[in-house]
């Protein structure tokens, strides 16, 4: 194959890739709308009438879903290299946009969620468990770019937005299993809650060692905080 054909190959499958991302970050924002102005008698919180009266479940859950948007879309515009090159700036600041509000908000909002999650204990720990771990490895990605160790700042940051991604194929699995299986509700809520994150985790492994580490291409063109 031909070195232009892979560079058109490889462009198309970015094209393809962050269309379906934006439909799909498309789809979420039509359900983060549904919360606007606050309301706890719509959609999920509708099945969460044993918690929903707590002041703090509110707190987080309403904090998680306002920022859990704006993370999304900052996360998103980390990765293409034509915006780290030419927009160095929006760099930077979308991914203090996207640290801070994960390690300060919407991690710690996903923690307290989880704590409630449906499904009883083996969803409560595959949710409690994701935020954790959401936290640690953003904060590992920003103290990677203040070492300005870049390839272990890129590494982490795609193993963040893995998980971040867990928003959106948390929902997918589900879909698809209801579709194929029609199982029981707690069922599926055991399945997703651990299959949402954790594919996408061993995804992010697998691209970190197969092909960044193959092509050695850690980001060196910006940092995501400015020290």
């Amino acid at each position: 194959m031909s070195t232009a054909t892979t560079i058109y190959l490889n462009r198309a499958g970015s094209l393809v890739w962050y269309g379906a991302l934006l439909w799909l970050s498309y789809l979420m924002l039509l359900i983060t709308l549904q919360y606007v102005p606050m309301r706890t008698d719509v959609a999920f919180l509708l099945i969460k009438e044993d918690v929903v009266g707590m002041l703090h479940y509110r707190i987080a859950f309403f904090a998680h879903v306002y920022t859990g948007m704006f993370v999304l879309i900052a996360g998103m515009l980390q990765f293409p290299a034509y915006v780290r090159n030419n927009f160095p700036a929006l760099h930077k600041w979308c991914g203090r946009v996207y640290a801070y509000l994960i390690i300060i908000v919407t991690g710690p909002a996903g923690f307290i969620m989880g704590i409630y999650g449906n499904g009883g204990l083996i969803s409560q720990t595959a949710f409690c468990l994701l935020a954790i771990l959401w936290v640690i490895f953003t904060y590992k990605g920003v103290a990677a770019a203040i070492a300005r160790n870049f390839a272990a700042h890129q590494n982490w940051m795609y193993r963040s937005y893995a998980l971040t991604l867990s928003a959106l194929s948390l929902r997918f699995w589900k879909w698809l299993f209801v579709l194929l299986f029609e199982p029981r509700p707690m069922d599926v809520y055991h399945i997703v809650s651990w299959l949402g994150w954790v594919g996408n985790l061993l995804i992010a492994e697998l691209y970190i060692h197969f092909i960044i580490q193959k092509h050695k291409g850690p980001i060196r063109t910006s940092l995501l905080i400015n020290v």
